[in-house]
């Protein structure tokens, strides 16, 4: 039994005269997990995009460059990064910003309302990264598709062998969109099991002070 429920426990079993007390225990500890929460809400998004910067610098050889040429994507693919960079650093500045809010908070209703400003935060962080993955996909897969010398060898050796050119369209683009639904659901599910634990968490204790709120 961790410390909260023994609390409440206790809250239970004293006299009405020192309800208020138990109230303002219950209260000191549900905030001191809330800000811990969103603090390791800020540190995971930092390290989020401290990972996947390393992981774009050490894949980023002339090979890469040169296949960003071929598909003409060495001009867009940098500006999209750029304007992505920006917006994830905009969620880190809300993050913290949460954070240092629900420090300075001192009442139950300020702690309930910034718990769920931060879970909407988080939500909006995890939608956002969920529709650039599939939007740079699709974006890569169009290029490619456009500019890939293999893929017009492909289309030239279907239509030989009797294919219809709009056969081959369809079963590319289904392929490249299927490729993209599995690889954004394995995102998605890597953000449930990491945000999603912490969110959990950060609800329960907006419910355990909505009780007290009441």
């Amino acid at each position: 039994m961790d410390e909260l429920e023994i609390l409440k426990r206790d809250w239970k079993n004293k006299e009405h005269s020192f309800k208020r007390i138990s109230e303002k225990e219950i209260y000191a500890m549900l905030h001191k997990r809330s800000s811990s929460i969103v603090k390791w809400i800020l540190v995971i998004s930092i390290a989020e995009v401290l990972f996947w910067t390393t992981i774009s610098i050490l894949t980023a050889d002339d090979d890469y460059f040169k296949t960003l040429k071929t598909y003409h994507l060495n001009t867009i693919l940098p500006i999209i990064s750029a304007v992505n960079y920006a917006v994830l650093i905009g969620f880190i500045y809300l993050f913290y910003k949460n954070y240092k809010t629900i420090n300075a908070i001192d009442t139950v209703k300020q702690l309930m309302i910034s718990i769920l400003k931060t879970r909407k935060t988080v939500q909006y962080y995890v939608w956002y990264n969920l529709a650039m993955v599939f939007f740079s996909f699709i974006l890569v897969f169009s290029f490619q598709f456009m500019y890939d010398p293999k893929i017009n060898e492909l289309l030239d050796s279907f239509s030989q062998n009797g294919g219809n050119s709009n056969t081959f369209y369809f079963f590319i683009f289904a392929i490249y969109f299927v490729v993209a639904i599995v690889f954004v659901g394995l995102i998605w599910l890597f953000y449930r099991l990491l945000y999603g634990i912490l969110l959990k968490r950060l609800y329960n204790n907006y419910k355990e002070l909505k009780k007290i709120d009441l």
